[in-house]
């Protein structure tokens, strides 16, 4: 039987963000990704709420602000979508906490959604990686915003938006995007309460004071609170390193999608146009998603995706020998990897062997 923890309330990050690594949620894109997916098949047959939903739904175009220097667009029948969650603290999102006047893309994923679309694969970049930032255009000020060596990746939401954080995956991968998702705290915490909540089985007690989480082992159903509590949790699992806590999101990620498939929003249209429109308000999309009838299209061509189908991997990392809290790619293993999503294969098991990431134990403390 699941029960919920005995106390979570409300979440605050305090210190400056620059210096904590922090908080946030690899959890939150890809829940409001798949939660988007799956409730937005049937919008076209909600009538009146067609035009409501449509209007929850906002796009930035990504093609027009990157033009036409791009990788080659594969047309093999796989897909590539980048998916972000920015960590601002404008709105609703002030809870956790004062940003610097800007916000950053602190989760990071790389969805590759075979030809087929009966598997995906899905690389997370982690927010610290020290990378080779392109010039870009600012898709808010139209202005150039200079490249720069040794930059956080999660820099550039900060200095150019959705279409510079494109650029650069697309300069890392060589892979060309065709869609970009982006979701907040806000949005992550109302889909999981409009879901009913998200049930999982932890192997050990968690008691973080940063996450304001408590969890004995055994199974429980977490709140939207909770839920946000769990990915954000860092110290108190596994060796407290950024990348263990990665392995924890995913593994609740896997959890989510379970937990989506298993509503049954397509026998109560009131459920069903609940949630439809609580995700398509906490989602940004690429203009080519922007709209009911798009986004119903491409979710018609994931709804047969499992967890069990989705493999997920870090991008091969390790710690930068001139500064521990930050991480650079392992440059031929990470080619490895982006070379199997070119090539639509599965990634091979000696492309993360070396890597810092997908160790320890901290995937094993959610199931």
């Amino acid at each position: 039987m699941s029960g919920q923890s005995g106390s979570s309330t409300r979440i605050r990050a305090t210190g400056k963000r620059r210096r904590k690594p922090s908080r946030r949620r690899r959890a939150t894109v890809m829940a409001a990704w798949t939660a988007a997916g799956v409730v937005v098949v049937g919008g076209a047959g909600l009538g009146y709420a067609y035009v409501k939903l449509n209007d929850n739904l906002k796009a930035v175009d990504i093609n027009a602000a990157l033009g036409k220097n791009r990788p080659v667009d594969v047309d093999n029948g796989s897909q590539d979508i980048l998916v972000l969650g920015s960590d601002s603290r404008s709105g609703a999102n002030s809870a956790y906490g004062v940003d610097e006047g800007t916000a950053r893309s602190d989760t990071a994923m790389v969805v590759h959604v075979n030809k087929g679309h009966k598997t995906a694969s899905v690389v997370s970049i982690p927010r610290d990686t020290l990378v080779t930032r392109p010039d870009c255009t600012s898709d808010t000020t139209g202005e150039t915003v200079a490249g720069e060596q040794r930059a956080m990746f999660n820099t550039a939401y900060e200095v150019g938006g959705p279409a510079c954080a494109v650029k650069t995956v697309e300069s890392m991968s060589g892979i060309r995007m065709d869609h970009y998702v982006e979701v907040d705290f806000t949005g992550f915490k109302k889909l999981i309460d409009q879901l009913g909540g998200v049930k999982i089985t932890t192997t050990q007690a968690i008691d973080d004071p940063k996450s304001h989480l408590h969890l004995q082992p055994g199974t429980h159903t977490l709140d939207g609170e909770q839920s946000l509590g769990l990915v954000r949790t860092r110290k108190s699992v596994g060796d407290g390193s950024d990348l263990g806590r990665i392995q924890l999101q995913q593994a609740f990620i896997k959890a989510l999608m379970e937990q989506a498939k298993s509503v049954g929003v397509f026998s109560n249209p009131k459920t069903l146009f609940d949630l439809a429109d609580t995700a398509t308000k906490a989602v940004t999309t690429d203009s080519d998603l922007g709209s009911v009838k798009k986004l119903t299209g491409f979710a018609t061509g994931l709804k047969g995706l499992g967890s069990k189908n989705v493999t997920m991997v870090t991008m091969p990392v390790q710690y930068d020998p001139a500064d521990p809290n930050r991480v650079i790619p392992l440059e031929e293993s990470a080619q490895q990897v982006w070379t199997a999503l070119k090539h639509d294969r599965p990634i091979p098991a000696s492309a993360t062997e070396k890597s810092a990431g997908d160790k320890g134990e901290a995937g094993k403390v959610v199931q």
